[in-house]
């Protein structure tokens, strides 16, 4: 378990990727399923959207992570936000996952925070 977490930076980042990865499927496969005739195909829609525009921002963070005291303060944000919101959506199988995934990545986050916002030049 030690060799998991020998460089956080690069565990974090892989995170974020996968995790960016996973909502931009999630977002495909919604929007593939809007069917034009339906009530919901509106609110699909968005939502698909917005999946993509929160992969783009898991992608910010994940490069960017060690670069910025708020790109990292924002990542944190984001996976608590992840987290919160979809337990208290329909919940599935597909949630838990994502809600642990999400867990993972913010545990990573915080417990090695002084490698993150840690100065350059100390």
């Amino acid at each position: 378990m030690q060799k998991i977490f020998a460089n956080p930076i690069r565990l974090a980042r892989y995170l974020f990727i996968i995790l960016a990865a996973v909502l931009d499927v999630l977002a495909v496969v919604l929007f593939m399923s809007v069917e034009a005739t339906s009530d919901t195909s509106l609110a699909y829609t968005v939502y698909s959207f917005l999946m993509f525009v929160e992969a783009a921002v898991m992608l910010i963070c994940g490069f960017g992570i060690t670069k910025s005291k708020r790109l990292y303060w924002l990542a944190v944000i984001v996976l608590a936000l992840n987290i919160g919101l979809t337990a208290f959506d329909q919940f599935g199988i597909v949630d838990l996952f994502f809600i642990l995934f999400n867990a993972f990545t913010l545990y990573v986050l915080l417990a090695f925070r002084k490698e993150f916002i840690a100065p350059p030049f100390e």
